[in-house]
């Protein structure tokens, strides 16, 4: 018996998320599919986490045990040729047979990307929130330093969560503006990434935070609420969800398996 861990990239868009759900329209389905195609094995992955429908990722961890003696460097390239191009697997690596992607995650990172020109890109436009109207940036800046730290993050949780504990810690968070596509003399203010570090996430968790966010570089709400926001463990305190193609999965550390 092997166990595999591989990475997969995917666009979302058409996807019901990354966790298999009875209509079959997952990641996990089209990977678990394409490995039963590949190696006549019926087998269930294991993931780092789940991603919303919609919701993108670069290099989502996954792993599985099969008695496949399929070489490793042969895995991504057959598995890709019974993937749909939406999705792509990277990697492949040889683990212990006592590692599990999920349980052994240490450190995720998740980047939402607004894209705050006047006019939104085409080309672009499954993976960016646009927003035409300028937004405050350092006070959204200033609004994700409260977030830094261990706390209980029922008010950024869903209402449907059904964690037992909603105790998380975020190590980072930052943000980052590409100017590369603006035009000259225009009110563009770029491309506007948000990165998010942290041990784990609730379910929307971080769309809650940069709904709740944007509405402070729309100046509806003050960067020094977010703590008030934080501390009242209330759904309702914090600000809409956001939607989700502009969510993507942006790493995931391990202190094990080299990754």
């Amino acid at each position: 018996m092997r166990n595999l861990f591989m990475k997969v990239t995917y666009d979302g868009t058409n996807y019901d998320g990354f966790q298999t759900q009875p209509g079959g329209n997952t990641v996990q389905d089209m990977l678990e599919r394409a490995i039963t195609h590949l190696t006549g094995e019926v087998v269930k992955i294991i993931a780092s986490g789940r991603t919303d429908a919609g919701v993108h990722a670069y290099g989502q961890p996954f792993n599985f045990e099969t008695t496949s003696l399929i070489p490793l460097e042969r895995w991504c390239l057959a598995l890709n040729a019974r993937l749909p191009e939406d999705i792509v697997v990277t990697e492949a690596h040889e683990v212990p047979l006592t590692f599990h992607s999920r349980r052994g995650a240490k450190r995720k990172t998740y980047r939402y990307t607004i894209n705050g020109n006047r006019f939104p890109d085409p080309f672009q436009r499954r993976y960016q929130f646009h927003h035409p109207v300028a937004l405050d940036v350092k006070a959204m800046e200033q609004g994700l330093k409260p977030l830094i730290g261990t706390y209980d993050f029922t008010s950024f949780a869903s209402r449907k969560s059904t964690k037992a504990s909603h105790v998380r810690t975020i190590y980072e968070a930052h943000m980052e503006i590409d100017r590369s596509m603006c035009r000259p003399d225009s009110t563009d203010q770029g491309v506007i990434h948000t990165y998010i570090t942290g041990s784990g996430f609730l379910q929307h968790m971080v769309r809650i935070i940069m709904g709740t966010l944007i509405q402070v570089g729309e100046g509806k709400r003050r960067p020094e609420q977010i703590a008030d926001i934080l501390a009242a463990c209330d759904r309702a305190a914090a600000g809409p969800t956001a939607v989700a193609k502009g969510l993507a999965l942006w790493n995931v550390s391990y202190e094990d398996a080299g990754n």
